[in-house]
């Protein structure tokens, strides 16, 4: 990604007056960032109902730009990457959020689009037995695939108990910050942070170098914690909490939300039993039970021998459907974000061509935005 990209992504968050909304419809309409202040004065003609205060915020681009230049050096100094939204390494998962962030400050070299991401929440004030369940969980889920992304918001409780026991199991596991990557709040988690780097993890932001520690960030950063994942998984909680919040957030952009159960008496286990009262999370007791909703191969199950679907006996595919129909085979189901990210097409694209695929009776809908090919 070009450095002038990057400046004026980082210079549409600084323009006051200038919705996250807004700026997409802006960067779907022009291609990019640089396209949008190439084209400032043609805002209206863009977004026709634009109101005085916006079309005002671009009178103002000569400071943005400014105030993004100045903070793309503070970035360079200390060694941070910056992922834009058309940056290939921007994660694609979160990418097809509408409210997806302009700008993501990196720590680390984690895979953002790797084939399996797990965000885990919960509550700050976990029990012993949200620990035992979390650490045994994500021991459990190594032993399968031990290269799943661990996500999670680096808060105290369950959040760094997530982080700690992917550590232990050494598999990677990314923090999402509701403050700039100059401050580690907790402080106390500075060396579990540090351990996450090293680790082939790290720690993601939306948010500048800088940036005061205010409380509405840590609930706006749960939409990201929610939309880099394939599957939320909520271990403890309250009745009301950010954990509950992520899992709301999971479930509108149409991802798997899994909840642990606990005694009906614990008050931060009423969270999670509430969601599964009301079939808004998948009860879970173990990995396997987690590859099983998601539809994850068991590599240390001995099965049958697989069906191959040949390209023949589909003739009249186009050439993405057989792409698509390429990534479904061998498998016995995949998820849509998975398909998208295989077969390396936007998220409404693939959705609109495995529409099609069902009608023609080559793929089967699944529950949990699952596919699988018609033998």
């Amino acid at each position: 990604m070009n450095t002038q990209e990057i400046v004026s992504s980082i210079a549409l968050t600084k323009l006051k007056g200038l919705s996250l909304l807004n700026a997409r419809t802006l960067m779907d309409a022009m291609g990019s960032a640089s396209e949008v202040f190439a084209h400032r004065k043609d805002i209206v003609s863009l977004i026709p109902d634009a109101s005085e205060r916006l079309v005002a915020a671009f009178a103002a681009v000569d400071d943005a730009l400014k105030l993004a230049e100045e903070e793309m050096e503070s970035v360079e100094q200390k060694k941070l990457r910056v992922l834009t939204l058309n940056d290939e390494d921007y994660p694609q998962r979160l990418r097809e959020c509408e409210d997806a962030p302009l700008v993501l400050y990196c720590c680390g070299n984690a895979n953002l689009n790797g084939r399996r991401i797990v965000s885990i929440v919960g509550t700050r004030k976990c029990s012993e037995y949200g620990r035992e369940v979390c650490n045994n969980f994500i021991a459990d889920l190594k032993s399968y695939y031990p290269d799943t992304l661990i996500v999670s918001g680096l808060a105290y409780g369950i959040d760094v108990c997530a982080h700690r026991a992917a550590l232990d199991n050494g598999m990677s596991t990314v923090g999402v910050l509701a403050h700039g990557l100059d401050t580690i709040y907790p402080s106390m988690h500075r060396q579990v942070a540090a351990d996450m780097v090293h680790q082939q993890g790290g720690l993601l932001t939306e948010y500048p170098l800088h940036t005061q520690i205010e409380k509405g960030n840590f609930v706006r950063r749960n939409r990201i914690v929610a939309g880099l994942c394939d599957a939320c998984i909520v271990v403890e909680s309250s009745e009301r909490g950010g954990s509950l919040i992520t899992a709301e957030l999971a479930m509108e952009y149409n991802r798997d939300v899994f909840a642990f159960p606990g005694r009906v008496y614990d008050e931060y286990s009423r969270g999670c039993n509430h969601l599964i009262r009301k079939q808004q999370a998948t009860l879970l007791t173990c990995a396997a039970d987690l590859l099983d909703a998601m539809g994850w191969e068991n590599p240390l199950a001995q099965t049958s021998k697989k069906k191959v679907v040949q390209q023949e006996l589909f003739p009249d595919l186009t050439d993405e459907e057989r792409v698509l129909v390429n990534t479904l085979k061998d498998v016995d189901d995949k998820h849509i974000n998975q398909i998208a990210i295989d077969a390396n097409i936007p998220y409404s694209r693939a959705s609109m061509i495995l529409f099609d695929l069902e009608m023609k009776g080559v793929v089967k809908a699944l529950g949990g935005a699952r596919y699988r090919l018609m033998h």
